[in-house]
């Protein structure tokens, strides 16, 4: 990317979070770039949309929401393209932007719109409101007792001070930015596959070893094979035995606990279908075993859990018994897909005697414990260049953030370095970026809207 520099010369902000901006830039009230839209849907069809902090205004159904949808929407706000929405109790933490649908949100929402006579592009308002030099604004001008609670209420908003670069200015900034952004949610992604790849090869790792497909010691196919008589196991070493886990562990489920015993912190972990829910001043088991989720659409998952813990009754407890190594067990059960064997219903559950009895190629205790060893090798190998690209991917993610923050507030100067970019298209199956925000006056505005404007 092209070195940036900062502007000739500067003035004076007044305020400690923006500190000094270009000399001619203004710094401008909100209330005189936008202004309260509230206009609502009258039958509650139009397209539902969310806040989301990392995306900004995003259709729903293609965010994680987890409070109940309403019977109806009629009343709902109504917002168009090029409309800022902000969630009034959580504008402090990032939510808020430019929505690029028209659609209907909450009532709680705060609906603004560029003035017509403003001179301001809703992509730049976007970037600026949304970075993280103008979070300041948001904090202090969000009232309540709890953090939690904090609400931005449409005055205390438009109050608050904007620095506006002329209007050629702010294409330049918006173009820059987008063109940045484009190329470094390329860079994460390519890093994100890289980290899918590594989990797949993981995966074939375990079932390589687990199933025999190789020697562990050796890394090389075993000497001879023979027909396990088990589908989806095929062949196994000649010497191994095949049997059924019923043979191998006891299995039971494990103990209702309320959500209300469940703390944040505590002594003991408590593990439900996926993991650890929480802590409690009380445990079920001490000791080692295997966990499997019973419940839920990630169940069959495996987690090898030591210690003293609460296994509740989304879990499976796996004891095994004598004479075999844990974290083989453990690995045999995942190259199981468990998941597979849940029965269909509403919230999809293991049975227990099903998976009992189920077939396991069984190596040798000596096998077992190299497979272990083995297994533990290559997760440390597999674990660290997870870590490493997971590492690049936050740096790159914190230099977007730092890289928005200078360029809205005047710190670098992009003019030039945007003048000379080629003409971008959006990537392909890019759900975050579906359209362009409008950069004119918004052509959904009402004749009254407009009236209205133009009379304020």
């Amino acid at each position: 990317m092209t070195a940036l520099q900062s502007y000739p010369a500067y003035q004076d902000s007044g305020l400690n979070w923006l500190g000094e901006v270009p000399e001619h830039w203004e710094l401008r009230r909100g209330k005189t770039v936008l202004r309260c839209i509230d206009e609502r849907s009258k039958t509650g069809s139009e397209e539902l949309l969310t806040v989301s902090s990392d995306r900004g205004i995003v259709p729903r159904d293609s965010a994680s929401v987890t409070m109940f949808k309403a019977q109806s929407y009629v009343g709902h706000k109504l917002c168009w393209p090029g409309d800022l929405v902000i969630n009034s109790l959580w504008a402090w933490s990032r939510g808020l932007g430019v929505s690029r649908y028209h659609g209907i949100v909450s009532t709680a929402y705060g609906v603004y719109r560029v003035r017509r006579k403003a001179r301001a592009l809703p992509d730049f308002i976007h970037s600026l409101v949304r970075s993280e030099a103008f979070n300041w604004e948001l904090r202090v001008r969000s009232k309540g007792i709890w953090i939690s609670r904090l609400q931005l209420t449409d005055d205390s908003f438009l109050r608050a001070p904007l620095p506006l670069p002329p209007l050629s200015e702010q294409r330049a900034i918006v173009r820059f930015l987008d063109d940045a952004d484009r190329r470094i949610r390329r860079y994460i992604r390519a890093k994100e596959r890289l980290i899918e790849l590594l989990e797949e090869e993981r995966r074939a790792t375990i079932h390589e070893a687990v199933t025999g497909r190789i020697d562990a010691r050796t890394g090389q196919p075993y000497p001879a094979y023979r027909d396990s008589g088990v589908e989806w196991l095929g062949d196994v070493p000649e010497h191994w035995e095949v049997r059924r886990l019923k043979t191998l562990c006891d299995m039971r489920s494990g103990d209702t606990i309320t959500a209300m015993s469940i703390n944040e912190v505590g002594e003991y972990r408590v593990f439900g279908g996926n993991g650890i829910r929480g802590y409690s001043s009380r445990y079920t088991h001490d000791g080692d075993y295997v966990l499997i989720g019973r419940q839920g659409a990630l169940c069959g998952n495996v987690h090898i859990v030591r210690g003293r813990f609460w296994a509740s009754e989304h879990a499976v407890v796996a004891t095994l018994h004598c004479g075999h190594v844990l974290n083989w067990f453990g690995a045999a059960l995942e190259t199981m897909n468990l998941n597979q064997y849940s029965i269909a219903a509403a919230q999809p559950g293991l049975s227990v005697d099903r998976v009992l009895h189920l077939w396991v190629p069984v190596p040798p205790a000596h096998e077992q414990r190299g497979i272990a060893r083995f297994l533990a090798a290559a997760g440390r190998r597999l674990s660290a260049r997870r870590g490493t690209l997971a590492r690049q991917i936050d740096l790159l993610r914190e230099y977007r953030t730092r890289l928005i923050a200078d360029v809205v507030t005047g710190k670098l100067d992009v003019r030039e370095a945007a003048a000379k970019l080629p003409e971008t298209h959006p990537l392909a199956g890019d759900r975050e970026r579906p359209g362009t925000i409008p950069t004119e006056p918004n052509p959904h505005a009402s004749d009254y809207d407009m009236a209205k404007e133009a009379s304020a």
